[in-house]
């Protein structure tokens, strides 16, 4: 199966085209620029490079969140237009369950983060269950201290990964000790090769149209202007 897979959750834009089990080719930037105009060439260069031609495709994947929320719409409005416009199956795959494969032969579990301010980050619970890497607590928002006592009243071998791990060091070490790892420079940017590996298990959606971000949260204007509305 070709499928091509897009990523711009964070200020990390991925871009990787695969077929079957080999990676043709991936992008990865990690830079405080414009996904909107950088995207389209990226994936335009990056098809020419592989050789593959966009009705070759058999398939568009994106992260669809949680992460920036102007990152997440790019990605995923990116994607459904290809999927739409080229009539071939979206399949989307959490932005944390992504960056989470990066750990996936930690002996532990693996919390992947995202900075959502205030003290707070996206995250969720990765591991192996039964020789499986799956989800053990579901992506969620949450205070980085609350979810760092919790992590140490129930696990033992902690990998935290992320760019944005640097924000809140020092709250994770203070509650988690001998307990916590970080992953190493090359682990904190997620791979859009994982995600498309990822995403050619899944099942696609049923409808293009329909498909929506997983912002876990509102944006604040939308919260905002829906509290002002129930006034």
């Amino acid at each position: 199966m070709k499928a091509l897979a897009i990523d711009t959750s964070t200020f990390v834009m991925g871009v990787s085209v695969v077929d079957g089990d080999q990676v043709l080719g991936e992008v990865i930037t990690n830079l405080k620029k414009n996904h909107s105009i950088r995207l389209m060439p990226a994936i335009d260069e990056l098809m020419k490079d592989t050789g593959v031609r966009p009705n070759q495709l058999e398939r568009i994947i994106v992260a669809h969140g949680p992460g920036s929320y102007t990152g997440v719409r790019i990605g995923v409005t990116t994607a459904k237009t290809l999927a739409y416009s080229l009539g071939i199956p979206l399949v989307g795959v959490s932005s944390i369950e992504v960056l989470a494969q990066n750990g996936r032969f930690f002996n532990g579990v693996i919390s992947p983060i995202f900075d959502a301010r205030r003290g707070q980050v996206y995250t969720g619970l990765y591991g192996d269950m039964n020789g499986e890497f799956t989800n053990i607590a579901r992506d969620q928002i949450c205070l980085v201290t609350d979810w760092a006592s919790h992590l140490n009243s129930q696990y033992e071998n902690v990998l935290f990964l992320g760019n944005d791990i640097s924000i809140h060091k020092e709250i994770i070490i203070e509650k988690l000790g001998d307990k916590v790892q970080f992953g190493q420079i090359s682990d904190h940017n997620p791979r859009p090769s994982e995600l498309a590996r990822v995403g050619i298990a899944k099942e696609p959606t049923k409808d293009v149209h329909s498909f929506t971000p997983n912002y876990i949260r509102l944006a604040e204007a939308e919260a905002n202007w829906l509290a002002n509305q129930e006034k």
